[in-house]
């Protein structure tokens, strides 16, 4: 229905965002404010809102790194939608090739991630935490995938994506995200509610000195109890 009600549209925005991101020299805060515009145009069309709570817990300076629990294809976009910083993200290579996907990858300089090649995901956690400990910020989704079976239930973390926060010594930023698998996975027309929650990041000083396995734990379990609480 997006689609539909945004075709002619898409055959501007797509050009725009492919000229964006080749721009030289790159203006990240403009190819980011154009993807929020992006977002804001796909929720007014599709009938979704996303409420967001906790932008004032947000660092205001400095990189980070958001972990979320994972649901469907909207969850990033609901983010975006709620995060005024500029952002990148962390995203399956399989995934990330599709027309539309692939432009908003390389409008964000994403990172596109081999899940079953051990030595390119290191590189790869190895990049983002470099780009993190200069300043940039990134959305991970540690449980490595979804279903649409899933929905508002969460799966175990990985915890090598915590590599990155280990090396950049920079903070963690858990987000809980609710019924956003509604927005692309109901076949009904909305309207559509869905909602982030950004937690109280994490600072380095306080996971410095654990394992990757702990960390990926507790930041599982600060989001578990955080949807638990939305849920009952």
């Amino acid at each position: 229905m997006i689609i539909l009600k945004n075709f002619f549209r898409l055959l501007r925005i797509i050009p725009a965002m492919r000229r964006l991101a080749d721009a030289k020299p790159f203006d990240e805060k403009k190819a980011y404010d154009y993807l929020r515009k992006v977002v804001r145009i796909m929720n007014r069309t599709g009938r979704i809102r996303t409420t967001v709570f906790g932008e004032e817990q947000l660092p205001k300076e400095g990189g980070y790194i958001l972990y979320s629990n994972h649901q469907g294809k909207y969850d990033g976009y609901a983010i975006v939608s709620g995060h005024e910083s500029s952002c990148s993200v962390v995203m399956d290579r399989k995934r990330s090739i599709f027309p539309f996907i692939r432009e908003v990858i390389d409008l964000v300089k994403g990172k596109r991630m081999e899940l079953d090649d051990v030595r390119q995901s290191l590189k790869i956690i190895n990049e983002v935490a470099d780009e993190v400990a200069g300043g940039r910020r990134f959305l991970i989704f540690p449980e490595g995938g979804y279903d649409k079976k899933k929905k508002n239930t969460l799966w175990e973390f990985k915890p090598g994506c915590f590599k990155a926060s280990l090396k950049s010594r920079t903070p963690i930023v858990p987000v809980v995200i609710v019924d956003t698998y509604r927005a692309f996975d109901i076949s009904y027309p909305g309207p559509v509610r869905t909602q982030v929650h950004f937690l109280e990041p994490i600072p380095y000083e306080d996971f410095k000195g654990m394992k990757t396995g702990e960390i990926a734990q507790m930041v599982h379990d600060r989001i578990q109890e955080k949807l638990n609480e939305i849920m009952d």
